[in-house]
């Protein structure tokens, strides 16, 4: 899909990979830009810069999702790309609560779940629509020190299948962002942590992947490509992989950092 002329919606807007999407939808020659988050002020920052729209939204309430695409749809047209972006990351292990669950749950799943729930009956009506949902190369290896992230990325990443394969033949093209350690509010303070071992991306290096992915409707978005060879290594044999990962462990249990 070309982004030119294109309405797009961009959760978690305010920062990081959120900011770097909605910059570089708008250098593409988007028609509209959606800049969402719960930070509403850094929301209109991003906007301002690219005569954009900014909405207050909390990703962990349906409802407000719901109004979000209600309200871009009714006020400035059929939206034809939602970035379903913000996430936040919990870490520990068990002994993490409930709510804090709960909480992480709703943000990195359910968000996904209910976009796509308020906005793929309209695009299919329509005939078509892209979604993009950040992951986390967590989804796909998993994150040592992090049991709440590594759990909800990989629910994350097996949503965006499901989609994929259950909506492609209506019209729907999807695709999911699985980066390692990104520049941005999440990782600072994490810069020597197990997740940046391949080293720290900038935010627009990650954007211009996910451009390039749009573009060629490649599913599977991967700025750090040494996590293909991880994810092989993987499947070739888990119980090597898992020793492997046992070992990371070892150095950087203590919340991901060493």
């Amino acid at each position: 899909m070309e982004l030119k002329d294109k309405i797009i919606v961009v959760t978690g807007a305010a920062s990081g990979i959120g900011r770097a999407l909605a910059l570089r939808f708008a250098a593409e020659g988007a028609k509209s830009v959606i800049c969402a988050d719960l930070n509403l002020n850094g929301a209109i920052e991003t906007a301002e810069q690219i005569d954009g729209v900014a909405f207050a939204v909390n990703v962990g309430r349906e409802g407000d999702i719901a109004a979000l695409i209600e309200r871009v749809e009714s006020d400035i047209g059929p939206i034809d790309l939602f970035c379903s972006n913000a996430g936040i990351l919990t870490a520990g292990g068990m002994e993490v609560s409930n709510d804090d669950w709960q909480k992480i749950w709703d943000v990195n799943v359910m968000s996904h779940v209910w976009a796509a729930r308020h906005l793929l009956p309209r695009m299919i009506e329509r005939g078509g629509g892209y979604l993009l949902n950040t992951a986390s190369a967590a989804g796909l290896l998993n994150q040592v020190g992090a049991a709440p992230y590594g759990v909800t990325k990989h629910a994350a990443v097996g949503l965006a299948e499901w989609l994929a394969l259950s909506h492609g033949d209506q019209g729907i093209r999807v695709s999911v962002l699985c980066p390692q350690a990104v520049r941005s509010e999440m990782t600072r303070g994490h810069e020597e942590s197990v997740a940046a071992l391949d080293g720290m991306l900038e935010p627009e290096a990650v954007a211009e992947a996910c451009v390039e992915a749009i573009r060629n409707e490649t599913f599977l978005v991967l700025p750090h490509p040494e996590v293909l060879g991880y994810m092989r290594a993987k499947t070739e044999n888990y119980d090597r992989w898992i020793g492997g990962m046992r070992k990371l462990n070892r150095i950087y249990g203590n919340d991901g950092n060493p």
